[in-house]
């Protein structure tokens, strides 16, 4: 992963947590019932979810209470606008952007000199059939003060207020009672630490819980989708819910999703993009046990590709250039079937979310198109980065090195 680290494209922006800050956040994770860390420094995201303290304990879900069950930690206003590596939502984002815009000016004062443990209470106490996840639907974002210095702002100025009645300014236990607080807590009068719970509506998501769920609500019918076969097969034994429930690995459930015009494609426009080509790079890499060329090199020179190409075995095509093939075909006879030509994971990876989607539902549908078909490595990484860490892995040095230059160029290029 170092040469991800070099490229910034493995938690680059992660926030570096030392002294003090240690401390409150310890605070935290006290006041949710986790042991606190042993580290003396560590880096947050967004969410104040730390990879270091994630391997310490064993348990990339630390912050969580079961499945139900999250927290966030704010630690510093510098947290505002980072990402978040492993959400367990997704709309985790979406509330912490609620969080900040809401009460950033707050977050700012209040982090002077404390630390804010988030509840997202969405009044489940525990998950208990893989259907559950459909009653995520109104969530109560709660806040809480380590020291409750909230608490302590209000006996400070109830003490205040009896130091200005009759006499009581002449109070010797009174006067070391107001310095024992000042001294603690500082002045609190000014303070503005009042953060009532928001209230944030989940539509359609994508979930960790269960292995991974994807609940689709907003559209002809709801649909469930699950990574997990064990979770899947469960809840096709749940009757109490009309809804359409699938695998991802299911045929039917990409057939189902145009018909729900939730997904769409149109190949002769797909093959003129940057996404065609990638797909089509990484499929001739994956088909290339051994050559005689690293396989940046035979990817990025055309005469080379070709040349490997041709060496490929002929039933291996559909998963290059079936779709040329297809195209070809197809303008001259309506015989052609695309099965017969095109591998069907990548014509799973040709579709995009349909044109009629909200930007919100764009990215969810992407995602789920990701996750079933998993092909352009774009793609893979900017909308599942876990998934995308874990097959880098797996290739060899001269293909991570050219997903690292094909990510970075089209990151630099979006971002100009």
């Amino acid at each position: 992963m170092e040469k991800l680290k070099l490229a910034n494209l493995y938690k680059a922006e992660l926030i570096t947590v030392s002294g003090k800050l240690v401390y409150r956040y310890n605070k935290c994770l006290k006041l949710m019932g986790v042991a606190p860390s042993g580290l003396k420094t560590f880096s947050i995201d967004g969410m104040g979810w730390s990879p270091e303290i994630a391997d310490e304990k064993g348990d990339v879900n630390y912050l969580n209470h079961g499945d139900a069950n999250q927290h966030a930690i704010i630690i510093t206003p510098l947290q505002k606008n980072k990402p978040i590596y492993v959400p367990f939502h997704t709309f985790d984002r979406e509330m912490m952007r609620l969080v900040f815009d809401t009460y950033g000016e707050k977050i700012k004062d209040i982090t002077r000199d404390c630390a804010i443990c988030i509840d997202f209470d969405q009044k489940i106490e525990v998950f208990y059939e893989p259907l559950d996840v459909l009653k995520y639907n109104r969530i109560e974002i709660c806040f809480h003060l380590i020291n409750t210095l909230n608490e302590a702002q209000k006996h400070q100025l109830k003490l205040i207020d009896t130091f200005h009645q009759g006499n009581n300014f002449i109070d010797e236990d009174l006067h070391a009672e107001l310095l024992a607080s000042a001294k603690q807590y500082g002045d609190l009068r000014d303070r503005d630490l009042d953060l009532p719970a928001l209230e944030f509506t989940a539509s359609s998501f994508y979930t960790r819980a269960f292995g991974g769920v994807y609940v689709l609500r907003d559209f002809i019918m709801p649909i469930v989708v699950f990574k997990d076969k064990a979770s899947h097969n469960a809840a096709v034994k749940d009757t109490t819910h009309n809804v359409l429930i699938y695998h991802v690995d299911h045929s039917e459930l990409v057939v189902k999703l145009r018909e729900h015009l939730i997904i769409d494609y149109n190949l002769r426009k797909a093959v003129e993009t940057k996404r065609y080509e990638r797909i089509k790079k990484l499929q001739l890499a994956l088909q290339l046990e051994e050559a005689a060329h690293p396989k940046k090199e035979i990817l990025n020179n055309t005469v080379l590709f070709k040349n490997y190409l041709n060496k490929i075995d002929k039933e291996h095509h559909k998963l290059i250039n079936g779709v040329e093939q297809y195209l070809e075909k197809v303008a001259f006879s309506n015989t052609p079937k695309i099965p017969d030509l095109i591998d069907e994971k990548v014509f799973v990876a040709l579709h995009e979310p349909h044109s009629s989607l909200s930007e919100q539902h764009h990215d969810l549908i992407w995602r789920l198109l990701v996750t079933i078909a998993p092909k352009d490595v774009l793609y893979v990484y900017w909308y599942d980065k876990e998934a995308f860490y874990k097959i880098y892995k797996s290739w060899d040095d001269s293909l991570q090195e050219w997903a690292i230059e094909t990510i970075s160029e089209e990151l630099f290029n979006t971002e100009n």
